[in-house]
C-alpha cells in the first residue's frame, strides 16, 4: 500500500513540474528501474518470466523496498530542484534511481546475493487453452 502512495506522489510531482504524456511517465518509470537495478521493467519481467502479469506483484521484498527508493529520491530531488518538462525530470529519474542502485549495490555486496532474481512472489498462473 505505501508503494502506491509513493508512487502517486511521484506521478503527481511529475505532473506539477510539466510531464504530461503517459509516454513521458513510462519512460521516466523506466528511467528510474534501469538507474535502480541495472534492468528496464520489460528486461526484469523477462527475468522473472513474466508476460502480462504486473512486475510489482511478483517482486520480492527487497525488489519493492528498492523500487520505492528510487522513486522516493526521485521525488524528493523533483521538489527540491523544480525541473520544468520532460528532459528535466529524466535527468531527476536517472538521479533518483541512482540513490536505490547505490544501496542495491551495498546490499549485494554484503550479502553475496543479487536483488533480483527469477523467483517470483506470486505464483504464474497457466492459462488453460481452450479447444
Amino acid at each position: 500500500m505505501r508503494g502506491i502512495e509513493i508512487r502517486e506522489t511521484l506521478t503527481d510531482e511529475w505532473q506539477k513540474h510539466g510531464v504530461k504524456e503517459k509516454k513521458e511517465y513510462e519512460i521516466l518509470t523506466a528511467e528510474i528501474a534501469q538507474a535502480t537495478f541495472g534492468l528496464t521493467p520489460s528486461q526484469h519481467k523477462k527475468v522473472k518470466g513474466l508476460k502480462r502479469e504486473n512486475l510489482r506483484d511478483h517482486m520480492n521484498d527487497l525488489e519493492l523496498i528498492f523500487s520505492m527508493l528510487g522513486e522516493a529520491a526521485t521525488t524528493e530531488i523533483t521538489k527540491t530542484e523544480h525541473p520544468i518538462g520532460f528532459v528535466d525530470n529524466k535527468k531527476v529519474a536517472k538521479r533518483g534511481g541512482g540513490v536505490a542502485g547505490i544501496a542495491r549495490h551495498k546490499m549485494e555486496k554484503e550479502t553475496g546475493k543479487k536483488i533480483v532474481n527469477k523467483e517470483n512472489y506470486l505464483p504464474i498462473i497457466k492459462k488453460k487453452k481452450l479447444k
